[in-house]
């Protein structure tokens, strides 16, 4: 007879009559009424009035009841917690019965009781269970650590039960050594800075051993486990990876990408002219593509994995390309995916099948799969040069069908076939124009607009075809009115004398007539330039545009590197990090790949490494700039100054007053690559960040002399950094200091306007070293009218970091009652040097030979009075620190060091000749971009 008779009482009295029941002579009787208790829990009743009738069956020997009745606990001790206590004494006896799964069960039942009062009471019987003879109940006692470090983690500390388990990792068991480093992996995850999983070679080799014996989930803990290793050397990772490499061929997709992940990971210690590594190669794409005969649930977390992969090492899977061309009955999701991996494995050699595909693909039923394929087929071309011409022939062959939505995706990558081949497929641009009427979509409307402003001088009448845009022009999305704009403005400047009328029209529509920021300052940026320069509207409008680049959908490669470490995880599947999607961020670690070794770097895809990137023992050099379009500063500057950081694309926007000066100075639109405009920076700064700085710089300090400070770092006077005209009635001068460590901002705010100022803020740009306000900006009474106040707001280096232009360019906001203004100035670089920037001289020497020689830069310092001595003191005051001094041939030599706050270091030679006023300084660096104004730093300081 089945269970189900349990759940089919409708007698009245229930809980009484089953009261009876449980305390009957009858053992048939008592698990008969457990039975039914564990039926109405399990539908919702409440039975926990029967909690110590339940918990007196406990003292039984038969295991079926035991188990029923430890259900029946863990569900309701959290809500009778001072009636589980009295659970505790069986608990205890339990561990000590002679049947292990008796031990076993009482042992994962204390585990899952999750009641603060009872945990103390359950450490001994755990203690002996993790002693136990019985590897079952070792391995159950191991997660029951994890889970009870979960309930109160101090308890388990004292109690010394994580150097148990740690001792665990050497247990003879293979289940055991699998479920102690999952609690361990669990409770790492948790406490990230606790280095709980001290992974050393012998534990490794215990690891690996128990590797071939486990189950697969015990096979995916220690992979994982294994996956967080740093091999100490190319020899130790080759070994590892032989050892792993077994595992690729597990029935169980998940061992399969835990192991991937792994050989993933160590490839990158591997030279790549070991033959070892070109087996690894062979050896890891027949996994991968049987994971693609799974079901299709499966076959989509294993193509996106393999996208990953693909985007690392393409060389793994490159001659592969059928197993992703897409079949019929694929779902949506699965075709689109192998879509993506099929652009990306495309190259000279198999474009000609995968054009072949991709056409077929563009007649299938499918609008959004169909879609896909138009926009792969323009991403080949613009991928695989050669293949170019043919992609264009199959475009224009799929713009013949007429049908509509293939159509407008033809036009949209033909724009970017003609951005990357300039003059070269330009013919087609008449059979594009016979289908302007047929177009609908913002996105293909004004890539069309793009195409016909690119080319007016070749198309006749493209006055006519912008007026037939121009007739609906408020119907139009955002998208197409900006096209549409720039089009015109174009058309303008290639043909001025037949278009005035139009580009009238068109700017008093995007200025006057419409309510979109976007649209009207765009509209007046243009007004402004053809009204006052019409040269440098040129210069700006029609200016050469870059070519685009191969693969625009890369993941950035720092997140690929993590991605990687995440193979087999959700991380994988929506190629975000964790900490984009885990809440509250617990046991989110930032994994990275471990230093490539100098033979590592691909020959065949140039796209898997950054060029020059640092080797792993160097500092980190500034991050590049990248393709930051400014998210141009959250204007709400509330006191907490560590909100989001500020704007601007110092991409190709030159313009850094962003908005200071109204909008003479936004001269660089990011659209069109315009040269950087003028910046507006101190007024003592140069005014030109194009020019050579070296000649001007010196202007910004060269004033009299600094305040005298504690460390006696050079302060330059305060200047004028933005003009009260600029800032409606609000004038802000200031200077950089460093005293003992510490970083400043010395402000000295004017008040030069008729009204009250309150509610002061600040935020900084991201800028090259991270500086960022460390507190908020502490203005404590109202300002008044023709009141001045002096501030000292403290910096730090934490902030987010971009490269400027130039180096030490930072960008301001500050905010107040009455607006947001916005400027730009030039700090002087010493006051990021560090006080430990000393070296010792082998060190010095060593680092000096080992910094290469294009590194070096030469500069003359130029009437400089000061004698060997002085001078040495002088630089010293200001963290450069004289590591030898030698005299060759009646020339003095110091040989300085100095570290910047990103820790990278600066090695300086300066030769002083007694009685002339020229220095030499020779420095060398393995950031080589920051020697200019490091040079400059030495002239400030040794001049004044």
């Amino acid at each position: 007879m089945t269970d189900s008779k349990y759940f089919t009482t409708t007698k009245k009295g229930e809980i009484f009559e089953l009261k009876a029941e449980l305390n009957s002579d009858k053992k048939e009787k008592k698990k008969e009424a457990v039975k039914k208790v564990i039926a109405s829990m399990t539908v919702g009743k409440d039975v926990s009035a029967l909690f110590p009738d339940v918990v007196n069956c406990m003292q039984t020997d038969n295991l079926e009841l035991k188990k029923l009745v430890y259900l029946y606990l863990m569900n309701y001790a959290k809500s009778q917690p001072d009636m589980a206590i009295m659970a505790v004494n069986t608990f205890v006896k339990d561990c000590e019965d002679p049947n292990p799964l008796i031990r076993a069960l009482a042992v994962r039942t204390m585990g899952c009781i999750r009641v603060d009062k009872i945990t103390e009471y359950l450490c001994e019987p755990l203690r002996k269970c993790l002693k136990d003879e019985d590897p079952y109940v070792r391995k159950t006692a191991a997660v029951c650590v994890a889970k009870l470090h979960d309930i109160n983690a101090q308890l388990v500390e004292d109690q010394g039960f994580l150097d148990t388990l740690k001792d665990l990792i050497s247990d003879s068991n293979p289940m055991v050594v699998a479920n102690a480093v999952a609690a361990l992996s669990e409770i790492a995850e948790s406490h990230p800075s606790s280095n709980l999983l001290d992974l050393n070679p012998q534990s490794i080799n215990k690891l690996l051993t128990a590797l071939n014996e486990c189950t697969e989930w015990g096979q995916i803990f220690i992979l994982d486990c294994l996956a967080n290793y740093m091999p100490k050397d190319d020899r130790e990772a080759q070994s590892i990876c032989e050892r792993v490499t077994p595992r690729l061929s597990h029935a169980n997709s998940a061992v399969v990408l835990s192991a991937v992940k792994v050989l993933m990971k160590f490839m990158e210690m591997l030279s790549k002219d070991l033959d070892y590594y070109g087996t690894l190669l062979k050896k890891l794409a027949p996994p991968l593509v049987t994971l693609l005969s799974a079901e299709p649930e499966l076959q989509y977390v294993a193509l996106r994995n393999i996208n990953l992969i693909v985007q690392k090492r393409p060389e793994i899977l490159k001659h592969e390309m059928k197993v992703f061309f897409v079949k019929y009955n694929d779902p949506i999701y699965v075709k689109l995916e192998k879509l993506d991996i099929m652009i990306r494995l495309a190259s000279q050699a198999n474009i000609a099948q995968v054009l072949a595909e991709l056409k077929e693909y563009a007649t299938e039923v499918d609008v959004d799969f169909v879609r896909k394929a138009v926009r792969a087929i323009g991403r080949c071309a613009i991928k695989v040069e050669q293949s170019a011409e043919r992609c264009v022939s199959t475009l224009l062959d799929l713009i013949q069908t007429k049908v509509n939505y293939v159509v407008q995706e033809a036009i949209v990558v033909i724009k970017d076939i003609f951005r990357k081949y300039p003059n070269k497929y330009e013919s087609v641009i008449a059979t594009l124009c016979e289908n302007l009427d047929s177009l609908d979509e913002p996105e293909a409307r004004a890539a069309m607009i793009w195409i016909v402003g690119e080319y007016a001088e070749r198309i006749d009448n493209a006055d006519e075809l912008l007026e037939s845009f121009l007739e609906g022009f408020h119907d139009e999305s955002t998208q197409v009115q900006l096209q549409l704009l720039t089009a015109i403005v174009k058309l303008f400047l290639k043909k001025p004398t037949e278009t005035q009328e139009l580009v009238q029209q068109v700017l008093s529509l995007a200025t006057q007539d419409s309510d979109n920021p976007d649209l009207r300052d765009r509209g007046y940026i243009y007004w402004r330039l053809l009204s006052t320069d019409p040269v440098a509207a040129k210069e700006v409008v029609l200016a050469e545009k870059p070519l685009i680049s191969e693969e625009t959908d890369l993941i950035e490669p720092t997140l690929l590197d993590e991605l990687i470490c995440y193979i087999g995880t959700l991380a994988s599947v929506y190629h975000k990090p964790p900490s984009a999607f885990v809440e509250g961020g617990r046991g989110v670690v930032h994994k990275s790949l471990p230093p490539r070794t100098a033979s590592s770097e691909s020959t065949e895809s140039p796209e898997t490494a950054p060029a020059g990137a640092p080797s792993g023992d160097q500092p980190d050099v500034i991050p590049a700039q990248g393709d930051l379009l400014g998210d141009l500063l959250n204007l709400d500057l509330g006191p907490p100054v560590s909100g989001p950081p500020l704007a601007a694309s110092s991409v190709q926007m030159g313009a850094v007053d962003l908005l200071g000066g109204g909008l003479d100075s936004l001269i660089g639109d990011t659209n069109f690559g315009a040269p950087p405009a003028p910046v507006t920076t101190a007024t003592a700064a140069p005014t030109r960040l194009g020019a050579p700085i070296s000649s001007g710089l010196s202007d910004l300090f060269d004033l009299t002399s600094g305040v005298g400070t504690l460390s006696g770092s050079y302060v330059a006077p305060k200047a004028v950094w933005l003009p009260a005209m600029k800032a409606k009635g609000l004038e802000i001068s200031g200077t950089f200091t460093r005293q003992v460590g510490s970083i400043s901002m010395d402000l000295q705010l004017t008040n030069k306007a008729l009204q009250v100022m309150t509610d002061f803020a600040i935020q900084f740009n991201r800028n090259s070293f991270g500086l960022a306000p460390a507190a908020p900006l502490q203005v404590h009474a109202p300002l008044s009218p023709n009141q001045t106040v002096e501030i000292s707001l403290p910096l730090n280096t934490v902030g987010s970091v971009m490269k400027m232009e130039p180096l030490n360019n930072l960008q301001v906001a500050v905010k107040n009652n009455i607006d947001v203004f916005y400027f730009s100035t030039l700090y002087p670089l010493h006051v990021l040097f560090v006080e430990d920037g000393k070296m010792d001289r082998q060190m010095f020497l060593a680092t000096w030979k080992d910094i290469p020689n294009e590194n070096e830069a030469q500069f003359q310092i130029r009437d400089c009075p000061l004698n060997t001595e002085a001078a040495s003191n002088k630089l010293q005051s200001s963290n450069i620190f004289t590591v030898a001094k030698r005299n060759v041939e009646g020339q003095d030599m110091l040989y300085q060091s100095l570290k910047l706050t990103n820790g990278i270091w600066v090695l300086a030679e300066l030769r002083i000749q007694p009685g002339n006023p020229s220095f030499t300084l020779s420095l060398k660096c393995r950031a080589p971009e920051v020697s200019q104004h490091v040079y400059q730093a030495y002239e400030t300081i040794l001049k004044n």
